[in-house]
């Protein structure tokens, strides 16, 4: 009897310790995460992609993976990060080495030009900003302070945590495409992708990279796809009728921003095929 392909021994996946990703984020999933990575990690793959990868939320609370992964995002700004504490980690500290947390310091990064910037510089800059920036945000930040903790842009601890990346992310793949032209190079028996895009609403919370228009686009190329997919959006009654055709759980979470309002309790979708 012929094996399979994408048999048991083919989808083994291997153990890996979580780490914390290395900025905030709006919309990232530190709550959900807790929800969404035993259902991933129970699922049987040997590629696990993420079109929409921001700062790796999900990705790196996950506690199994496949031989592959790549991680996707349409931002430069995210994939050239990425791909600095991969490939030039060393330099990179030595860059961050004497920044320290200030408005001005924060004023001043946030009026250069991203695209005027090394890659270096480029991942510098805006690693700074995510961490100082209030509640992570990504467009219309604002400089972020708290009265009962210590600033986030320390390097003593903010090392061993770009230390901890870098060695997770040794040969993870790493994109810059659009999310539609991600899904269909990756897509194939065996494929897992969990899917975090922009929320119903917030769509320019990320700049202009995605509408409205895109997630009915998205659900319709879901529908097609040979692999497995993991889907989180907020539960508005548009996200429900474009998603219906899917497995829909709706999940209670808890979100506050930046510990500075009352917690609120919204219910989102975890989307499935």
């Amino acid at each position: 009897m012929e094996s399979s392909p994408f048999n048991a021994a083919a989808t083994a996946l291997q153990p890996v310790d979580p780490v914390r990703p290395p900025a905030g984020y709006v919309g990232g999933k530190r709550n959900l995460a807790k929800r969404l990575v035993p259902r991933i990690d129970a699922i049987p793959h040997t590629l696990y992609a993420e079109p929409f990868v921001g700062m790796g939320g999900v990705f790196f609370r996950r506690t199994r993976r496949p031989k592959a992964e790549i991680i996707n995002d349409i931002s430069a700004d995210v994939t050239t990060l990425f791909r600095i504490l991969q490939r030039h980690y060393q330099p990179f500290l030595d860059m961050l080495k004497w920044r320290f947390a200030s408005r001005g310091e924060f004023d001043r990064l946030l009026a250069v030009d991203p695209d005027t910037c090394t890659d270096l510089e480029r991942a510098a800059r805006f690693l700074y900003l995510q961490r100082t920036a209030f509640g992570g945000k990504v467009t219309g930040r604002s400089f972020g302070v708290s009265y009962e903790a210590p600033s986030k842009f320390r390097l003593s601890t903010l090392e061993p945590l770009l230390q901890d990346i870098h060695d997770r992310i040794e040969g993870v793949q790493i994109e810059r495409l659009p999310y539609d032209v991600f899904i269909r190079r990756c897509d194939r028996p065996g494929a897992l992708f969990y899917l975090d895009p922009p929320y119903h609403g917030s769509e320019r919370d990320y700049g202009d990279a995605f509408a409205p228009a895109d997630f009915a686009a998205l659900a319709e190329l879901l529908a097609g796809i040979e692999g497995r997919f993991v889907l989180s959006i907020n539960a508005t009654p548009e996200m429900r009728a474009i998603f219906a055709r899917f497995d829909v759980e709706e999940v209670p979470v808890t979100y506050s921003l930046g510990g500075m309002h009352k917690a609120q309790r919204v219910t989102e979708l975890i989307v499935s095929n």
